[in-house]
């Protein structure tokens, strides 16, 4: 039997993209969460191989219950050393759960479409071959929490990944943005495209040809590493 892993998401429509075919391809069983609608999280993940927390519009900053809940929540991963990912929002959660500062950009500017971010020797030490330029959708940062490992950077917003302790990571980019997923944020939330730095939509366009191969190369094999980290533990491993 192979454990599921914990999906959080953040709006109704919402999906897991590209980490949601990652698992279902490999047969990995998807326990999708929606707290912001009223599911709860678990207390234990004993009964899961690990979790992954989604992005979305809200910030870690907003006051709404959900928000303090999943925040707070974070400690059970953490605690039980199960392989935990925020990606944006959920990066930001675990950032702000390891005390550290989440706001915005000094200047107003945001990270709308694909930016460069530079690896460092300990994001080598986990995936070698990184994206140069990856896909961003986001307008507010984090400073790196104490006793984390800062994987990669970037000119407008330092921390893009970060790792605390063995199993923890939080990504700031969006790895797992499909094609379809683009066209809706780009539609849906169109208001992003007009803030400071963002790109204009005809660049995500030009620009996803370009670099979306590397990325999802790099997606693949990162999550290689992250189902490895469950192997041996209590529970059953993924397999990948």
């Amino acid at each position: 039997m192979t454990l599921p892993v914990l999906i959080v998401l953040h709006q109704e429509q919402s999906t897991p993209g590209r980490v949601g075919h990652y698992f279902q391809s490999r047969g990995v069983p998807l326990d999708i969460r929606r707290p912001r609608c009223g599911d709860p999280l678990p207390d234990t993940l004993a009964a899961h191989a690990g979790a992954v927390i989604f992005g979305g519009p809200m910030s870690v900053n907003d006051p709404d219950d959900f928000i303090r809940a999943e925040i707070e929540w974070i400690k059970v991963p953490l605690r039980e050393n199960k392989p935990f990912l925020g990606i944006c929002l959920g990066a930001q959660m675990l950032a702000r759960h390891l005390g550290a500062r989440v706001g915005f950009h000094p200047e107003g500017k945001a990270e709308v479409g694909y930016y460069p971010i530079r690896i460092t020797p300990a994001g080598r030490s986990v995936v070698e071959a990184w994206p140069e330029v990856v896909y961003q959708w986001h307008r507010e940062g984090f400073d790196l929490p104490c006793g984390s490992a800062l994987l990669a950077e970037g000119e407008i917003f330092k921390v893009q990944a970060f790792r605390h302790g063995r199993a923890a990571y939080g990504i700031q980019f969006h790895a797992e943005v499909t094609h379809a997923m683009m066209c809706r944020w780009i539609t849906r939330g169109a208001a992003r495209l007009a803030l400071p730095g963002a790109k204009p939509r005809n660049q995500h366009f030009i620009d996803r040809p370009v670099y979306d191969l590397a990325i999802r190369t790099w997606l693949t094999e990162f999550l290689d590493h992250w189902c490895a980290l469950d192997r041996g533990g209590a529970g059953h491993a993924v397999t990948a």
